[in-house]
């Protein structure tokens, strides 16, 4: 059961690749999905991702194995159940990197470069950055504006400043909300488990999180609008999946304090059919105006 493959795959998370997909998003706003050269670059920066960050979820939970096994949900993660010995780990990482590195170069030099530097920056996370309180999170919305640079990289065009800005923003509100979870679900034990949530408080995680919720619709809701978007989109139709954007900002904070979520974006996402809907609406509905409008 040690050796089994499937333990291996829930080492890398394949769950959490599901941020990945933020690589689409310049290949959708620029209006590249039906470009079969672009569409491929696009889905080996995916891939290239998956790989980088599995190494880097198992190098993270290789260096905080100890940590974990006091954790009530992180104490089931391969490395932390002792399923997977230092040897595997080690030999794990080492072919996740590989893999993604060599997708990586394959897409071009320039997302290679900045593959690069996206795991030095998570290297840095883990092994140092993610005491420091609030850089910590930063660092992680960081990761996912670095995902969408990428996908630009990979198709060779240049990512909006409101794209830029609004990914960053919401990759900020889900950190928020994730040591939020962390700091109301462990409690008293929330310092033993990761030292900076001492420096943290529900009141002051409920506050950064509200004002960086309403920033993230503010500059989603003036993008739309933006003379400079009508102009490349030809319509002012983007404006019509603001609802669904407030709508799924504000289901996601429901979750978080009236069912206890948010720890883990991409299992709210899986498992929550309403945001999942809103999720869906908001692609269909941005590709509609997109797309119609071009025809």
């Amino acid at each position: 059961m040690r050796s089994s493959p499937r333990i291996y795959l829930r080492a890398l998370r394949p769950k959490q690749w599901t941020k990945n997909l933020a690589v689409y998003a310049a290949l959708l706003f620029a209006k590249r999905v039906f470009d079969h050269r672009s569409l491929l670059h696009a889905t080996l920066a995916l891939f290239a991702f998956c790989f980088l960050a599995g190494g880097i979820y198992v190098l993270n939970d290789w260096v905080d194995r100890d940590k974990d096994r006091l954790h009530p949900e992180k104490r089931l993660r391969p490395i932390a159940a002792g399923l997977i010995s230092s040897r595997g780990a080690l030999l794990l990482w080492a072919a996740s990197w590989a893999l993604g590195f060599t997708l990586a170069w394959s897409v071009n030099r320039h997302f290679f470069a900045l593959a690069c530097g996206y795991v030095v920056l998570q290297i840095g996370y883990s092994l140092v950055l993610k005491r420091m309180v609030i850089l910590d999170v930063m660092i992680i919305a960081v990761g996912f504006v670095m995902r969408v640079v990428g996908g630009g990289l990979a198709i060779e065009v240049p990512v909006s400043n409101w794209l830029y800005l609004c990914t960053l923003l919401l990759a900020l509100f889900l950190g928020f909300s994730k040591r939020r979870h962390e700091l109301w679900s462990l409690e008293g034990d929330a310092a033993g488990h990761r030292e900076n949530l001492s420096h943290y408080s529900l009141p002051m995680l409920d506050q950064m999180t509200s004002v960086v919720a309403a920033s993230c619709i503010l500059a989603y809701g003036l993008y739309t609008v933006a003379p400079d978007t009508v102009a490349k989109v030809g319509s002012d139709n983007l404006k019509f999946t603001v609802p669904v954007v407030v709508y799924g900002i504000f289901r996601y904070l429901y979750l978080i304090h009236k069912k206890g979520a948010g720890g883990s974006p991409e299992r709210v996402l899986l498992s929550d059919f309403p945001l999942a809907v809103a999720v869906l609406l908001f692609v269909f509905g941005s590709a509609w105006a997109l797309y119609s409008s071009a025809a």
